[in-house]
């Protein structure tokens, strides 16, 4: 692994026996205090998370879903903490409607963020629960200042989301968003996380805070039942293997998309994509082409696992991978639908500790604040719900208790059964793509997290158009231009890239030190001891 970075993002990696790395640095330091109260790495990922609801509210908020991949030591766990949709949410309850809503009440699933938090503690913590709320709170009663990057997100929303319910009592000041440095305070906020805390999520689910909820809902136009809270749970899941060279790429399964990734990496090596210099216009063309047609499969036969009509081991087939890269010119972009196998806003952290646990973990409103309605209590909602589909016998076609197809990918890499790299690249549809090119440039370039990180990134953006950094080399957009790309070059400071956040082992031993990475992109923190 090369230490040096070679990438101007301004940042060196992080190495230190106890890493926290987060989008937001109050956050990361509210991990590393919980790591040195005692904590382990999940106390500290959780500490980090719940902070985040409070200081990224652009992100995140206690509405939201959650995924973790969590390295034990001996194995690999997953956990899928996404909701499910209303017990009301028919297909004849959207008839007349094409797609489903961007924003708003019919977007809203129950919320599984707060199970997850719960979860994980009970099988994984060392700290009491409610001992991880305390920076939240304290930032939520007492304030804290707003960070740059999280402050243009925020005034950005206002015109899309200001209508919503609840949206403007709670996340404006006399009609405006906070500016960077301005302090932000939350009370309402702060009373929810005590609630939740004391009740072990709880209230959130079967109590008070459920009751709040479902009442806020029925006045305001959501169709929320206390059963539909009530019938909620986390699920504990095999995560989803894949080998890339000596590296297995681990993912949560449908509903979530990392399946998606991964058949870009099987298309890629069946295309030989190594043949090509790192950096090449031809090596990103490959990239691209294997993205699209990954995605074109993802769309069309991914969704919770029980709807699915092909397997994902159908869709991680060899050999099916192998036909699919056949169809690729390596010489001339291309368009791709699905293909035939075999029937049958968000906010990601790492954190890992001495003893050798590591968690990846992500949770989500989706887009930007979500679904833009906000509960009493500081209950921000995602969006998640939109990623239904309306189409009749559609896998992913909405349905009562059915969770929608989800964008947030936590990651992890394995090395012959030992850990190697915690890791993620938040950001809707980015999150494959930058979990193809994270992992292209730590296995095949030697980089190390932050210079992975830091590296020029492409995106197959929400539209279909391929988009590229303002740093990607001239001499690479034109040759991807020469290739029949339509290629947009964004502006310097755009935020279409996403955020990555990665911690991996200096060594093969867990005895060894980590290193770490945060994204110049954000205002984040890699921090350790």
């Amino acid at each position: 692994m090369l230490i040096s970075p070679p990438y101007g993002g301004g940042r060196a990696p992080v190495l230190a026996q106890n890493i926290v790395a987060s989008s937001q640095p109050l956050a990361t330091q509210a991990g590393i205090e919980a790591l040195q109260n005692g904590g382990n790495a999940v106390d500290a990922a959780l500490a980090t998370a719940i902070t985040l609801t409070v200081v990224e509210p652009t992100m995140n908020g206690l509405g939201g879903d959650g995924f973790a991949l969590i390295w034990d030591g001996k194995k690999l766990h997953g956990l899928n903490a996404s909701g499910r949709a209303p017990a009301a949410w028919t297909p004849d309850y959207f008839a007349g409607k094409s797609v489903m809503d961007p924003i708003g009440w019919n977007t809203v699933t129950v919320p599984g963020m707060v199970s997850g938090w719960v979860e994980l503690s009970r099988q994984f913590g060392k700290l009491p629960f409610a001992q991880l709320f305390k920076r939240a709170i304290d930032y939520a009663e007492n304030g804290f200042p707003v960070s740059p990057v999280i402050a243009r997100q925020w005034r950005e929303a206002i015109a899309i989301l200001k209508d919503q319910p609840g949206f403007s009592q709670a996340f404006l000041i006399d009609g405006k968003a906070p500016t960077a440095g301005q302090i932000w305070k939350f009370p309402e906020q702060a009373k929810t996380l005590k609630e939740i805390a004391a009740t072990q999520g709880q209230s959130f689910y079967t109590g008070d805070l459920a009751k709040g909820i479902v009442q806020f809902a029925q006045a305001t136009g959501g169709c929320f039942t206390m059963a539909d809270f009530a019938g909620h749970k986390a699920e504990w899941v095999k995560p989803l293997a894949f080998d890339y060279g000596d590296y297995t790429l681990h993912e949560i399964p449908p509903n979530g998309s990392g399946i998606a990734a991964q058949m870009a990496l099987g298309i890629l090596q069946a295309s030989n994509v190594k043949q090509y210099p790192a950096n090449s216009a031809q090596r990103i063309h490959l990239q691209v082409e294997a993205m699209r047609m990954a995605f074109a499969d993802a769309y069309a036969y991914v969704s919770e696992c029980s709807t699915m009509n092909v397997t994902t081991e159908a869709l991680l087939s060899r050999d099916y991978l192998a036909s699919r890269a056949a169809l690729i010119d390596h010489g001339k972009a291309g368009t791709y639908s699905a293909g035939a196998p075999h029937a049958g806003g968000t906010v990601y952290l790492c954190a890992a500790d001495e003893s050798g646990l590591m968690i990846s973990y992500i949770q989500s409103n989706f887009k930007g604040f979500g679904s833009g309605v906000v509960a009493p209590g500081g209950i921000a909602f995602h969006n998640r719900g939109m990623s239904f589909s309306l189409v009749d016998g559609h896998p992913n076609q909405v349905a009562p208790g059915k969770r929608p197809f989800h964008t947030i990918l936590p990651a992890f890499l394995t090395k012959g059964d030992k850990p190697s790299m915690a890791f993620g690249v938040m950001g809707g549809n980015m999150q494959p793509q930058g979990h193809i090119q994270f992992v292209m440039r730590f296995i095949d370039e030697y980089l190390n997290p932050q210079a992975c990180s830091d590296a020029p990134r492409w995106r197959i953006d929400d539209l279909g158009k391929l988009t590229v950094e303002a740093a990607m080399p001239a001499n690479v957009v034109e040759g991807l231009k020469n290739m029949g790309h339509e290629v947009t070059v964004m502006l310097t400071n755009s935020l279409d890239f996403g955020s990555a956040q990665a911690i991996a082992l200096l060594g093969e031993n867990t005895q060894d030190a980590y290193i770490a990475g945060s994204d110049h992109r954000r205002d984040g923190l890699a921090a350790g001891f």
